[in-house]
């Protein structure tokens, strides 16, 4: 069984167990979400949603809170003496799928 979630702007296929990084929600671990926008479910036949599959909830727990590894922006125009560099380090909240109900 598999469901595809939207949270953030982005979406996200998620079974039963699977450990997800969303953008940051200021969260105490162990705290359980309810995610409610569920685009489609599969359990053996697949739903879809008219945007959201209705009575569908998605059940996640989180484990921490932090920030990922830093990315380097490097931007350079060849012969003009000009250069820019920029770094960015994305914060996020890790959480894990504890049950998809249908």
């Amino acid at each position: 069984m598999y469901a595809i979630i939207k949270n953030g702007g982005k979406q996200y296929k998620v079974q039963e167990g699977d450990i997800l990084s969303f953008d940051k929600m200021s969260l105490e671990p162990k705290a359980t979400i309810e995610i409610k926008e569920v685009l489609a479910v599969n359990s053996g036949e697949l739903k879809t949603g008219t945007p959201y599959v209705e009575g569908a909830v998605v059940t996640a727990e989180v484990i921490n809170e932090g920030r990922d590894k830093k990315v380097v922006i490097f931007k350079k125009r060849r012969r003009k003496d000009s250069k820019v560099k920029r770094g960015f380090r994305r914060d996020f909240t890790r959480v894990r799928i504890i049950k998809i109900a249908a």
